[in-house]
């Protein structure tokens, strides 16, 4: 009976997540060291290999909560470095509920200038993404209820992503459009022995980010950026983030997270409470080719007694081509 009520409860939450925020789409915390995550163009930015892992545990403490994961490689080829390619392959578990998705991403960066200090970047990326719930991990009321499946079913749908990214030594803006497939797919519709039930998928988002760089003293530089994340459905969330880089090896800072109401949508409620979320995050270059970064979240909200908050943890490495020179530190 616990086990049901707990259940119950999950299901209660999701409803009113989705009554607030849409079906929103995986994000990072840590999207501002790997921007790959939130804009194919990204993809060839640090110009020689670079890989990243990331592992997010939400809500710890509470029964069925999300469960995130990633790990993207993306470089630059030729000696122009004017094209660079990525992959990604990202899980998000929910309960019974989880999506695996593959994507490969191609951006051709264009050089504004002979000392190669700007580049407007124009991405795209294609991918699958499998959406499957896990009978096992579900409930019985009764015994061998029929309307539960006796394993995991799932289904795989095709999708697609495109880009813009500009950046320079200090500067960077970048508009993305992700899920463009979401509006004219559905995979959250399952049929089993006669019985239909659906599960939360991705839908359409758009990504603005931007952020910039400030020279405080010799060992101080600030970064501030933000990113707005629309999905034309419910309120649009906005990211206020500022790190400060010490001695060019720790970042540190934070970010806030609040959704908010940029224009007029007639299927928001009026009464419509905010979602707040703070974050504060750590980044260690323990070599200058690899990153060790940790952030933790914490609802800011009516949620924050229910739950733990959120971790996050994340690995970087780049592998540095035999002509590895850097005359423009890779800040974003």
């Amino acid at each position: 009976m616990r086990t049901v009520i707990r259940a119950g409860i999950m299901i209660l939450l999701l409803n009113i997540s989705f009554r607030a925020a849409a079906q929103q789409n995986i994000q990072f915390s840590q999207y501002v060291f790997n921007g790959l995550s939130v804009n194919p163009a990204y993809a060839g930015y640090k110009e020689d290999l670079y890989v990243n892992a990331t592992y997010r545990h939400q809500w710890a403490g509470f029964p069925g909560a999300p469960r995130t994961g990633g790990a993207s490689i993306d470089g630059a080829t030729g000696n122009d470095k004017k094209v660079g390619l990525g992959m990604q392959l990202l899980f998000d578990r929910l309960g019974p509920q989880d999506a695996l998705s593959l994507y490969g991403s191609y951006s051709y960066r264009i050089p504004l200038d002979d000392e190669d200090t700007r580049r407007l970047c124009l991405g795209i990326g294609a991918g699958v993404t499998q959406y499957a719930i896990d009978g096992t991990a579900l409930a019985y009321v009764d015994n061998d209820d029929e309307a539960i499946p006796t394993g995991k079913q799932s289904v795989w749908v095709p999708d697609a992503r495109f880009g813009i990214y500009y950046y320079t030594s200090k500067f960077y803006a970048g508009v993305s459009v992700m899920d463009l497939f979401s509006l004219y797919t559905d995979a959250s519709r399952y049929t089993w022995k006669g019985n239909n039930y659906s599960t939360i998928r991705k839908t359409q988002h758009m990504y603005l980010t931007a952020g910039t760089m400030f020279q405080l003293n010799e060992m101080l530089q600030l970064k501030p950026s933000i990113l707005i994340k629309e999905d034309f459905k419910g309120p649009t969330s906005v990211d206020l983030n500022a790190f400060l880089l010490i001695g060019e090896k720790i970042w540190l800072g934070g970010s806030y997270r609040t959704n908010a109401k940029l224009w007029k949508k007639g299927n928001l409620p009026k009464d419509l409470s905010q979602l707040n979320a703070a974050s504060a995050m750590v980044e260690f270059y323990a070599t200058p080719t690899f990153r060790i970064g940790y952030s933790y979240d914490l609802n800011v909200n009516k949620m924050a007694g229910y739950q733990g908050g959120s971790h996050e943890m994340s690995l970087g490495f780049l592998f540095p081509s035999k002509k590895f020179t850097v005359q423009n530190p890779r800040y974003f």
